[in-house]
């Protein structure tokens, strides 16, 4: 009689011999070099160079001499590294009658950004929650309203609002601006929280009603720790809408209280005296740092929000 260990090994190793003759199985692995593989990341490579390429051109001229620029190669690093021409776009450069550089203009986007951004997202995420989870008459309706302002042309808007401001007394001014900026912003910013709470879920509302909490008490406890990655879209938009906005800083305020962009045009449009390039790239760099920072803090948290419904109907 034979061993049943005998026989378990031995049909094991049939098995087995049978499994290498057969050879490996499963999908066929992919290859890397693949058509469709060098198709995709030959085209993003292209595209990317040619969001990068000016980017490039103003960095490097940004830190070059004049001599060196009207050497007429644009695409060559710099042969001598100088920071002069950022050190001039910001405290030198004429922007009109002053020339005190980008330095006044940045402080007064500051001033304008800051409370824009605070006051059109505090507002606005109130008005998603009570929207999204406190239903009432005519909701509906006030929401289409509300929506239909986003997209109402600015032009449009310029020449009420500037009888409005001065009736209130706040034309030329930063707190004018201020309000602007946060009206205009709020619309979008409504439909943005409203349905990003309307896709967290509908049992954490109900059983915190149930519990007695209030409308306040909801918002502050439960729908705000959730909301991190929407606040941060919220943020994201503002402040790159506000800080680049040249349209209103140049209607609704003065020549002291001109934000950056205002500015920025200021320097690159003067017709007096040398063509400064490398101040001029200096200077737009400049304007373009604070928003570009920003997206690069917070980009995860950007994409966060966007996928957890900050465009879901």
């Amino acid at each position: 009689m034979s061993d049943p260990g005998i026989l378990s090994a031995t049909v094991v190793g049939a098995d087995a011999a049978r499994d290498a003759l057969a050879g490996p199985r499963g999908p066929k692995p992919r290859r890397r070099f693949s058509r469709r593989n060098i198709f995709i990341y030959g085209t993003l490579i292209v595209v990317a160079l040619y969001y990068l390429l000016p980017l490039w051109v103003m960095v490097v001229t940004s830190l070059k001499g004049m001599p060196e620029i009207r050497m007429g190669n644009i695409f060559a690093p710099p042969v001598e590294i100088t920071f002069e021409p950022w050190v001039k776009a910001w405290a030198e450069a004429c922007t009109g009658l002053n020339c005190d550089g980008l330095s006044r203009g940045f402080w007064n986007s500051v001033r304008i950004t800051v409370p824009s951004v605070v006051v059109s997202i505090v507002i606005a995420s109130v008005n998603g929650y009570a929207l999204a989870n406190w239903r009432f008459k005519g909701a509906d309706m006030f929401f289409t309203i509300l929506i239909f302002g986003a997209f109402i042309p600015y032009q449009v808007m310029l020449y009420p609002i500037v009888i409005l401001l001065r009736e209130m007394g706040l034309y030329g001014s930063l707190t004018g601006l201020v309000m602007v900026h946060s009206i205009f912003g709020m619309p979008i910013l409504t439909l943005l929280f409203r349905n990003y709470f309307t896709s967290l879920p509908e049992e954490l509302f109900k059983a915190a009603r149930v519990d007695g909490a209030g409308f306040w008490q909801i918002y502050v406890q439960i729908m705000l720790p959730m909301s991190l990655p929407i606040f941060v879209v919220a943020m994201i938009l503002q402040v790159t809408g506000i800080w680049n906005d040249f349209l209103f800083g140049v209607v609704y305020t003065k020549p002291d209280l001109y934000p950056m962009t205002v500015q920025l045009n200021n320097i690159v449009n003067s017709v007096q005296g040398v063509k400064e390039y490398n101040v001029n790239m200096a200077a737009t760099l400049l304007t373009g740092l604070v928003p570009l920072v920003i997206y690069f803090v917070s980009g995860k948290l950007f994409v966060r929000g966007i996928a957890a419904g900050a465009v879901k109907g």
